[in-house]
Order: C-alpha cells, then sequence, then structure tokens
C-alpha cells in the first residue's frame, strides 16, 4: 500500500513538474502570419528558456524598416504584472495559463492596457499561434496572428 501511495505520487509530481511546451526556440512564419495594419516583421526568433526564477522569455525580431529589438520578460502564469523589457509599447505582461497548451496574456503600458494574445501551442509540439489584439502607439487598432515553428 505504501509503495502504491509513493509511486502515484512520483506520477504526479513528474505530470506536475513537466516541461512546459513552450520551451525552446521559435522562428516566425511570416508567410503564415497575418499582421493587421500592418506592415509584418522581416523576422522574429522566441526564444523560452527555464532559469533560476521559471522560464524567461527572449524576443528578437527584425522590423519592416531593418531595425532590430530585443525584448525580455518572465513567464509567470500567476496573473500578476511583471516587467518587459526592451519594449516601446508594453512595460508590464501579466499571464494566465489556460491549459497545457494556452495561456492569455494582458500587455499594459504605464498601468494601461494597450493589448492581449492568446498562445496556443499545438498538440505535437511544432507550431505556436500567438493572436495578439490591441492598439499602438497611435491608438490605431491592432489585429495579428503569429505564426511560429519550433526550431
Amino acid at each position: 500500500m505504501r509503495f502504491s501511495l509513493l509511486i502515484a505520487l512520483c506520477c504526479l509530481h513528474s505530470l506536475l513538474c513537466a516541461a512546459d511546451p513552450v520551451i525552446g526556440k521559435w522562428k516566425l512564419n511570416v508567410a503564415k502570419s497575418t499582421y493587421t495594419p500592418g506592415p509584418a516583421p522581416k523576422s522574429q526568433t522566441r526564444i523560452y528558456e527555464e532559469h533560476s526564477g521559471g522560464i524567461r522569455v527572449t524576443i528578437k525580431t527584425v522590423h519592416a524598416d531593418g531595425q532590430s529589438r530585443s525584448v525580455q520578460h518572465p513567464l509567470n502564469y500567476d496573473g500578476r504584472e511583471h516587467p518587459v523589457t526592451g519594449s516601446s509599447t508594453a512595460d508590464a505582461i501579466a499571464l494566465e495559463k489556460i491549459d497545457e497548451y494556452t495561456s492569455e496574456a494582458v500587455l499594459k503600458h504605464a498601468s494601461i492596457v494597450v493589448g492581449t494574445n492568446r498562445r496556443v501551442v499545438s498538440k505535437d509540439g511544432k507550431t505556436m499561434t500567438i493572436t495578439y489584439q490591441g492598439t499602438d502607439q497611435r491608438g490605431r487598432p491592432v489585429k495579428n496572428m503569429a505564426v511560429y515553428e519550433k526550431q
């Protein structure tokens, strides 16, 4: 009986501690993505990596005008605001996990919500889609659907 309970607890611990399917390097497939009003970036790579405080996200973008930007933030699914560095549009992000493959985020700048996104990793772990709705720096509505492939 004790042995069975110990095995059950170990299995449960393994399931709870399983790696987030988002961990890894993801490359934007510009052809499969849509950016309204646009323009789409030339390229973007998202790197999700485990570190001592949890998961850290680094987003490296080459914009349509050729300018590069690197944005970082922690990936904590606690619904609390965490700092975003390197972004001109958001300085805080609050994430919540919906299920094993899906999360939602609220992005803020100066305590004002500037957008929301929904991230879905495919069940096979090969693609990730991020749907973003918000406003740009001029206050215009933005609706983007970015499709990424795992590298």
